[in-house]
Parts: C-alpha cells; sequence; structure tokens
C-alpha cells in the first residue's frame, strides 16, 4: 500500500534541485500525481504555488491555485491537467449520534479505501502527499500512519487524448 516517492517520481534520484531541497512533499506530491519529473514540478511549485527554496507551500497558495486550477486546468511541463477539488463525503465521514448528524474528517486510510483509482494530491497536517490508484505515494522516511486526518483532496486528471478522430480541414 506504500510506494516511497524516490521509487515512484521521475528524475527524482538524479536531480541536483532534489539534492539541495527539504520541505519539497508537495513537490513530490506534484511529480507523482501528474507522472511528471521532479524538476519540472519543482518548477511549477515555485512559479504558481509561490514554493520558495527549502520552504513548503502554504496553505493558502494551495487553495487559491488549486480553485483557479479547477477552473483553467493545472499545467505541468507540457500538459494541462483537470482539478477537481473534493469536498463533502469525499473528504469527510457522517455519523449518526444520538439522531444528530456528526461530520468528521476521513483518516488516510478510509480516503486512499474510498478513491482505489485515480490520481489525487492530498493533505494532512502540514504535510501532502499522493495517492494513486489506491497505493500512497510519500517521501522516504515518512512512515505510513493511516489514521492521520486528510484537510484537502484534489483528483488530479490527465487529458483525454483516446477516442478523438483529429480533424485536418474544416
Amino acid at each position: 500500500m506504500l510506494n516511497l516517492s524516490h521509487k515512484v517520481i521521475k528524475g527524482l534520484s538524479n536531480s541536483q534541485i532534489a539534492k539541495n531541497e527539504t520541505n519539497d512533499c508537495f513537490v513530490r506530491a506534484l511529480a507523482a500525481a501528474t507522472g511528471q519529473d521532479y524538476d519540472t514540478a519543482h518548477s511549477v511549485a515555485t512559479i504558481s504555488f509561490n514554493r520558495d527554496h527549502k520552504k513548503g507551500v502554504s496553505l493558502d497558495d494551495l487553495v487559491s491555485t488549486m480553485e483557479r486550477a479547477q477552473r483553467e486546468g493545472l499545467e505541468v511541463g507540457n500538459t494541462v491537467y483537470g482539478v477537481k477539488s473534493l469536498r463533502g463525503a469525499s473528504i469527510k465521514n457522517y455519523y449518526k449520534l444520538r439522531g444528530e448528524e456528526i461530520a468528521r474528517k476521513k483518516s488516510v486510510k478510509s480516503f486512499i479505501k474510498d478513491n482505489p483509482k485515480g490520481s489525487y494530491i492530498v493533505t494532512v497536517s502540514k504535510h501532502a502527499f499522493a495517492v494513486i490508484d489506491g497505493k500512497l505515494v510519500d517521501n522516504k522516511g515518512e512512515e505510513f500512519r493511516p489514521t492521520r486526518k486528510v484537510t484537502s483532496a484534489y483528483k488530479i486528471t490527465k487529458p483525454e487524448l483516446y477516442g478523438k478522430q483529429l480533424q485536418l480541414w474544416g
């Protein structure tokens, strides 16, 4: 259920940028969720998400950029990805307690169980990682903590090219 990012992210092991970085969990999550290489994701995080060298992406910058990307798409490399912000039942569980409905944040384990297909960027308290087809992709040294609560999640979709016919003349 756990894939360490150095095995999944393209170009991570030989990236000079990565060797000099810290607090780059969002960069790694973005690279893993999009299938792009580390250096490309790092550039996008720096430019689009206002990430400073050796510092994480702020929650405000993450939310505002992902909201804009939901409307306009998120360009990483030469590809524009679709972004869908997951809300409500997608990141919360609802319970009845003495006749009253209670909403609680989903655990990482529950989120993964409910999302067995697709690519997601998921945030928990002060950390981000990717979930790809039901597998957690996280930093080396970050042990899997299934009870951590999901604070936000974004589904990342690749553009559909299959089944489209190229039209040469109007």
